[in-house]
Parts: structure tokens; C-alpha cells; sequence
């Protein structure tokens, strides 16, 4: 038997899924300066990383505002 869908769950799950997608670009930042730290671009550092993670939320709060995600 098929039931309607919830509408509460269905926007929960949308949501999340906006959520997601909106942080998308700076989870890609994150993940290049990595890489770039495998291959010997950047040098490893946990200042580096350290000060690199504070300039990408700033710069996710700042575009995002309020649907910023909070860590």
C-alpha cells in the first residue's frame, strides 16, 4: 500500500540537502588544499591549515550568513 509522503520529512530532507550542497564549494577548497599539501605545493603546517580553516568560514559565513554551517 502506498502512503502519501510526510511533507515535514520531505522538507527536513530538502533542507539538509541545501544545506549540504550550499557548503559544497567550500568542502572543494578544503579538499584542494589538502591535495596540495600531499603533493609538496603547500607546505604542511598546522598554523597553515589553522589560519587556511579560519579564512574559509569566515569567507562561508560571510556568503552564506545565517545558512552558514556552524562547527
Amino acid at each position: 500500500m502506498n502512503y502519501p509522503p510526510n511533507p515535514g520529512k520531505t522538507a527536513a530532507s530538502f533542507g539538509r540537502t541545501l544545506t549540504l550542497l550550499q557548503g559544497l564549494p567550500f568542502d572543494i577548497a578544503r579538499a584542494q588544499y589538502a591535495a596540495g599539501v600531499q603533493v609538496g605545493l603547500i607546505e604542511r603546517s598546522l598554523l597553515g591549515w589553522a589560519k587556511f580553516e579560519r579564512q574559509i568560514n569566515l569567507l562561508e559565513k560571510l556568503t552564506l550568513g545565517p545558512w552558514a554551517r556552524s562547527v
